[in-house]
Formats: C-alpha cells, structure tokens, sequence
C-alpha cells in the first residue's frame, strides 16, 4: 500500500527527513513513532502530496506522490494533528460538504455519512455547531471526514493530541476497529498507543529510521535479569559473567553490603535458575532480589533516540 525508497527532504540548511526506506502492506495498522522534531509530520506530508520530496520515491497503492498526485489524494484519508473544520457548521452539514468536495456519489453519500456517524460514535451531536465541540468530539469529526470516500488508506497524525484518558481511549477503540477494512498508518509519540493498536512499529529520529519491526518480536533478542546480591562484588560479576547465554554484566553498588546487578542474556533466555544456584553454590552469598524484564518497547525506543543523538547519550552516561 505505501511505498517509500531513499526519501529526503531539506528545508535549506535544515535535514527533516534523510534517505528513508519503509513499506507498509495492505490492511496492516503501523505506528510512525518518534520524538518531537523526528521528521514524522513531514514524511506523512510528503505521502499525503502536501510537501514535494526533495528527492527519493514515495508510492502510495502504486501511484507515485509526486507525479500522480490526484490519484493518490484519492486513496488516503488524512487526519492531520490539528483538524482543520469549519466551526460555524453543523457536524452533518459538514460532512455534507466534504462529502461533495470528495467526489462522493450522490447515491451512496447518505449511506456513508451514516456510516461513518455511527463508527466515529459522533451520531448524537450531528446537529450541534462544529464549533461547541469538545476537543474529543472534534477528532472525531476529523476521523469521520477522513474516512468519507472509504479509503483504503488512513494517515492519522497525533489522533489524540490534546485529548483527555477517556477521549483517548475511545478513539484508540474507533482506530482498533477499522483494521482489516483498512490500512492505517498511525503516527505518534505516545508508546502506549502504539501498543494498545499497531501490529508493527517504524522508528524515526533525526529524520532517520532507526527500527522497523513487528510489536511482537521487540522481546525475543534480549531478555535483563535484575539481580541484588550479598558477596564479594568482583567474584560476583565473575561468576555471573561465566554463566552460559549471558551477554553482559553491570554492577552497581546499594547499600547494606549488597550489590546490584544488571544481567543480559541472549535469545531472550530465562537465567534465572542457573544465576540462583551459581550464586547460592558460595558460602555466605546470598539473594534478595532476581526479576526478569524482558525488552519492552520504551526500552527500544530509548534505546534508538539516545543511538542517534549523541548529545543526549553523552547527557545519560554522566
């Protein structure tokens, strides 16, 4: 469905998106994640035919952004961050309009207004003024309008910005049920809804992407075991570190005569039992604390910011 190979954009001096690679196939929900500033708004605007790429191919279901335009407008349904509706209109009424501005048949536009009333949950407020709204209702709107013409595509920029838990939740909900009848690409920097929606998560920051996988295989390469120990600090880590499948050790002192120890393991493996009687094979050591923590996706997404800012992992370090 989307399409994009060594895509750049510049604004003068100033690189907002460099040489970016992704595909999204049809009727799968991907998070653009990324921290303020990554270059997520401006991709989704180059996709959208809003902003020309500077260089670099981007296809949306075959058609190309920059060349074939039209057609591509014609595929998408873009919620951009601040949803630009017409505050002295009706919510009906609007739809109506954008309906008609959308090239929507007149014999199917009632039925999809209806439609799509009733998906966005926004049926009871059809009458009232656009502008006396709430912010959660407006968003709702906006989702309406962007799935008018029933694209088979869904841009959604920040869908929840400004909104309050409760609004969050049921638009995440709205979101959750269009999949399979849609390909939607969520852009956010809020991990929770990426996990709470997306089967897939892209990475970007400083206009590069730093990570592109499924959700559910963040997990699988490396597993922490969180170890507190009393012992001999050095033959500790020693005995830790000679542990098969252990990829690193971190000691940091606590108080108390005890030690703190950050354990990774390899292929996500579970050492806890071997740590457990490694260390309770020496007289006079003993445990007080073994978790696992297995790779979640704040770890990961830390873990690529702090990878492409070397000021900020200078910042963590000291």
């Amino acid at each position: 469905m989307i399409q994009v190979e060594h895509l750049s954009k510049y604004f003068g001096p100033i690189t907002a998106v460099d040489d970016i690679s992704f595909n999204v196939a049809r009727g799968e929900i991907v998070g653009f994640l990324g921290p303020n500033g990554a270059g997520k708004s401006t991709t989704l605007r180059i996709l959208t035919s809003y902003l020309p790429a500077t260089r670099g191919i981007a296809k949306v279901a075959g058609h190309d952004v920059m060349t074939d335009s039209m057609h591509v407008r014609e595929k998408i349904g873009y919620l951009p961050q601040s949803v630009p509706i017409y505050p002295e209109m009706r919510v009906e009424e609007y739809l109506q309009f954008r309906a008609k501005l959308k090239g929507v048949d007149r014999a199917t536009r009632i039925r999809r207004i209806d439609y799509c009333l009733d998906r966005c949950r926004i049926r009871e407020v059809r009458r009232r003024l656009v502008g006396t709204l709430s912010n959660g209702y407006r968003q709702r709107v906006g989702l309406a309008d962007a799935l008018l013409a029933d694209p088979p595509l869904l841009i959604l920029d920040e869908p929840t910005s400004g909104l309050d838990p409760l609004q969050i939740r049921e638009t995440l909900a709205t979101i959750r049920e269009l999949s399979g009848d849609h390909t939607v690409l969520l852009s956010t920097h809020i991990l929770s809804e990426v996990e709470a929606v997306c089967q897939r998560v892209i990475i970007i920051s400083r206009g590069r992407i730093g990570f592109d996988q499924s959700l559910d295989k963040i997990g699988d390469d490396t597993a922490t075991i969180n170890v507190e120990a009393r012992g001999p600090a050095d033959q500790v880590t020693n005995v830790l570190r000679q542990i098969d499948g252990v990829r690193k050790v971190v000691h940091q002192p606590t108080a108390d005569g005890l030690s703190s120890y950050e354990v990774q393991t390899a292929n996500n493996a579970d050492l806890r039992e071997q740590i457990f009687q490694r260390i309770a094979a020496h007289q006079g050591w003993t445990i007080r604390r073994l978790d696992l923590r297995r790779r979640k996706l704040e770890d990961l997404f830390v873990e690529v910011v702090l990878r492409g800012d070397p000021e900020a992992q200078a910042a963590r370090v000291a």
